[in-house]
């Protein structure tokens, strides 16, 4: 899409919030903080993912996509609701997993592929230009589902270093979980000058909403909202948001 008209289309996108607009900009007015979700939110989980997919399952990966990500995303999710395990546990469980359900051959060696390869994913091409728009005038941080060694190769991927990180073994439990978010309570004394910015409503929106954080949608996959969760503002891309949140 050409620049001028990209910033056209976001420019109407943010006038169609309307009211919302408001809401969120009085939020921001007492803002210091801003929390992400990384993975679907900063980084580009699905090209990632797809990419693994494609070495370990071939053809197959092409022919079947739309399954595999529904059911990897289901897979993924029950074993983050169980006993804890590491985020390298649970990937390499759930593509075993994944590998059964679909009738797919998967050999030892290729197993360990998404651990592996996770590290190297990249962000979305709008990601570093926000944070650093952002960073300027916010404290950033993290609340991510993985191990903090995978995150330290992650964080390469970034142009800006970010203030915290909470992972998932940090609190011993995964997002929806609201274990991030009471860390998260906890380390800042108070919500009431965070916003959390994230891709995913039932990773991040329910439970931020549960405990009276600030979310913003940023809804990178044209996803229809759901009632259960409000978020403050709703936005395609990171980019617009940071021309709200800087302006």
């Amino acid at each position: 899409m050409p620049l001028g008209l990209a910033g056209a289309v976001r420019s109407v996108y943010a006038r169609l919030l309307g009211g919302f607009m408001d809401a969120l900009r009085r939020q921001l007015a007492r803002t210091t903080t801003l929390t992400f979700d990384c993975y679907g939110t900063l980084i580009d989980w699905s090209a990632g993912l797809g990419q693994v997919f494609q070495e370990v399952f071939g053809d197959r990966a092409a022919a079947d996509r739309d399954r595999l990500f529904e059911a990897y995303v289901k897979i993924e999710a029950e074993l983050e609701s169980g006993a804890y395990r590491s985020y390298v546990e649970i990937v390499t469980l759930t593509l075993e997993r994944l590998a059964q359900r679909m009738g797919l051959p998967l050999s030892n060696h290729r197993r360990d592929a998404i651990a592996e390869r996770l590290p190297a994913w990249k962000p979305f091409s709008d990601t570093n230009e926000a944070l650093k728009r952002l960073k300027e005038k916010y404290r950033v941080g993290v609340l991510s589902n993985i191990d903090r060694d995978l995150f330290t190769g992650t964080a390469r991927q970034f142009s800006v270093p970010f203030g915290f990180l909470i992972a998932a073994e940090d609190v011993r439990s995964y997002k929806p979980g609201l274990g991030h978010f009471a860390r998260l309570r906890e380390q800042e004394g108070s919500l009431d000058h965070v916003v959390h910015v994230a891709q995913s409503l039932y990773h991040d929106g329910a439970p931020a909403g549960e405990l009276g954080l600030a979310f913003v949608w940023i809804n990178r996959y044209k996803e229809r909202s759901v009632a259960a969760v409000q978020p403050f503002g709703e936005f395609p891309d990171l980019r617009s948001f940071a021309d709200i949140a800087c302006g």
